[in-house]
């Protein structure tokens, strides 16, 4: 037993001796690492101080050579403008017969460029080589100038004027006024402006300005050609004027050609026999205003349009057809403002309306007359525009002399009209239907239905909808359907009131906030008295609504998919129904009413859907509650 343990003692015992071994072969060869790199430490510094030096001179070679590079580049570009004189002084001199004038004008760019950079070093040893280039651009310059001026004198024949006024009779056989031909003038051009840029850069490099070279060769040549072309027209004008004592004093259309006098004179009778024509016309659309008013604004936009194209053509008779269309014009002024007060009165005098809040045929035919108008904006723009912003409004308009002008401002006037007639359309027939129905609700409806009818025609029509389109316009517009949804809901308003009367059904302490609230315990707590009113405001609540609800079924519903055709089809497919008043209503199980679905379709693309309104949701949610409450009252 000791022997085995023993011999696994001694095995053990020299494994470590092993190791310990092992371990001293380990530290002998670490000193020698350990030495090796002293030794190369050592030798890498006595390289670093050996080489040192060595890069700084060549970081300092490199440095230099960098700066003497640069240095011939400067003394390349200072060489390069003196080379000029030498490579452009033979075409210069040359002049542009010889050498053409494109290469000779490309010369003279060179040594003005040249001239420049020369300058702008300002260094003397440059003074010379200026100099040169200098006297090299004054002779380049004055080639120039006398090639310019010999080219000017090519067509300075002096002209005949009375030979081009009084020789053709005929119009088609007119004789063209002789000009400088085309090609002459595309070389004037660059050469004029190849003199003005050398006179410029000779006057900047001796500090002076003088008159450009090229507009005194050309005032010098072309003023004699002028005066001498002239001259036998001033001579025959003042022989024409002469008059003798027995003439009497100048008169107007005595001097010059006559032919506007003729024109006039042969026109008179047929010009008088139109006038004629447009004041019977006239009379007979004042005698039929709210119909064939419309007649009035084809005529003025005919005559307008015929008036300015013969004056394009004779400068003669605008004001004649100006003056033969005042009737007409007056006229077609004077009908908006009665088409506005033929609306109300219309409006005002319908005996009865639709007991279920439907429209009147009054609305189709107003918007059919808008429509209409919008086919007239030309004429009706410039009538807008002569009577100003508003003015229509009123019966007495001042007449406007101005002849017929579209301003900037014309269709923001003619959609300002637009919105008077539907306002006057929409206005006067609330105020009718608050005389005639005694029900807020129906009211409500009927507002609501005419403005479908509206706001459809202004879809349907792309005419109305440019002019409407405006953030200003459709606000307008919109104000109507929401006057109409108020009015229907103050119907639920009134019926609401009796559930927000304060009752005071405990005078103990309230329960903490947030805590649970025993109803039950509450009612138990109430005295007969109590219950009682609660019962009564019940009772008036359940009547109320009952026969709101029974109003709203009789309530016009026979357009609901025409009155409110945007929001219905712009919306997803829901159980409510949709009422003509514009008013989504889930109908109360308590009340029998059964929930129908309604057929969607896209959305036009053309009209920007009006926001939804809200719901009577709240007042069904409501009656749930009260119904709970009144089981534990017993009602």
């Amino acid at each position: 037993m000791v022997a085995p343990r023993n011999a696994a003692y001694a095995e053990e015992s020299a494994e470590v001796e092993v190791l310990y071994a092992n371990l001293d072969k380990l530290k002998v060869l670490t000193k020698k690492i350990q030495g090796s790199l002293d030794r190369l430490e050592t030798s890498g510094r006595v390289v670093k101080e050996a080489i040192g030096p060595i890069y700084s001179n060549t970081q300092s070679l490199q440095i230099t050579n960098a700066n003497i590079d640069r240095v011939n580049e400067a003394i390349d570009k200072l060489r390069k403008p003196l080379d000029a004189k030498g490579r452009e002084e033979g075409t210069i001199r040359a002049g542009p017969q010889s050498a053409g004038v494109s290469q000779y004008l490309s010369a003279m760019k060179r040594i003005e460029g040249a001239l420049k950079n020369l300058t702008a070093t300002n260094l003397r040893a440059n003074q010379q080589a200026i100099a040169d280039l200098n006297s090299l651009l004054n002779t380049g310059s004055a080639k120039l100038q006398d090639l310019f001026r010999s080219m000017l004198k090519q067509d300075v024949n002096p002209v005949e004027p009375l030979h081009y006024l009084t020789k053709p009779n005929d119009w088609s056989k007119e004789l063209p006024f002789p000009p400088i031909p085309e090609e002459t003038l595309s070389e004037l051009g660059p050469i004029a402006a190849a003199i003005s840029s050398a006179a410029s850069a000779a006057a900047q490099g001796q500090q002076r300005q003088g008159e450009d070279p090229a507009i005194a060769i050309y005032a010098e040549v072309r003023g004699p050609y002028i005066t001498s072309s002239l001259q036998n027209l001033a001579i025959a004008s003042v022989n024409t004027v002469k008059r003798r004592p027995s003439d009497g004093p100048y008169k107007q259309g005595t001097n010059g050609e006559q032919q506007g006098r003729a024109l006039q004179a042969t026109c008179r009778s047929a010009m008088a026999e139109f006038s004629k024509t447009l004041r019977e016309l006239n009379q007979y659309i004042k005698s039929n205003l709210m119909t064939d008013c419309f007649l009035a604004f084809e005529i003025i936009e005919i005559v307008t349009a015929m008036s300015y194209r013969i004056d394009s053509k004779t400068g003669e008779l605008k004001s004649l057809f100006i003056e033969a269309l005042r009737p007409v014009r007056e006229t077609a002024k004077s009908s908006l403002s009665e088409l506005l007060e033929e609306t109300k009165r219309k409006a005002a005098s319908i005996p009865v309306l639709p007991p279920d809040g439907g429209s009147v045929p009054l609305v189709n035919e107003v918007m059919s007359s808008l429509t209409t108008l919008t086919g007239y904006s030309g004429p009706l723009a410039s009538i807008l525009t002569s009577l100003g912003d508003g003015n229509w409004r009123s019966t007495s308009n001042t007449a406007s002399n101005a002849p017929l002008d579209v301003s900037p401002d014309s269709q923001t006037l003619f959609s300002h009209f637009i919105l008077d007639m539907i306002e006057a359309l929409i206005n006067s027939l609330e105020a009718r239907g608050r005389a005639f129905h005694r029900s807020k609700a129906t009211l409500g409806v009927f507002i609501s239905n005419i403005f479908c009818i509206v706001d459809r025609s202004i879809r349907q029509s792309p005419e109305l909808s440019r002019y409407l389109s405006s953030p200003d316009s459709i606000a307008r517009i919109d104000a109507f359907r929401k006057r109409g949804t108020s009015t229907y809901l103050e119907a639920w308003k009134e019926a609401s009131q009796h559930l927000f009367d304060v009752q005071y059904t405990s005078r103990g302490a309230r329960p903490t906030s947030g805590g649970p609230v025993d109803s039950a315990a509450i009612v138990k707590s109430l005295s007969s008295k109590d219950k009682d009113t609660i019962k009564e405001k019940f009772k008036s609540f359940n009547a109320a609504f009952d026969e709101l609800v029974a109003r709203h079924k009789a309530l016009y519903d026979g357009s609901a998919r025409c009155a409110v055709p945007w929001r219905a089809k712009c919306r997803p497919s829901s159980s409510r129904s949709t009422h003509a008043s514009g008013i989504a209503t889930t109908r109360s199980t308590r009340a029998g009413a059964s929930t129908s679905n309604t057929t969607r379709e896209p959305c036009p693309r053309s009209y920007k859907p009006w926001p939804e309104l809200k719901d009577t949701r709240s007042f069904i949610s409501c009656s749930k509650i009260l119904a709970d409450i009144s089981k534990e009252l017993q009602i």
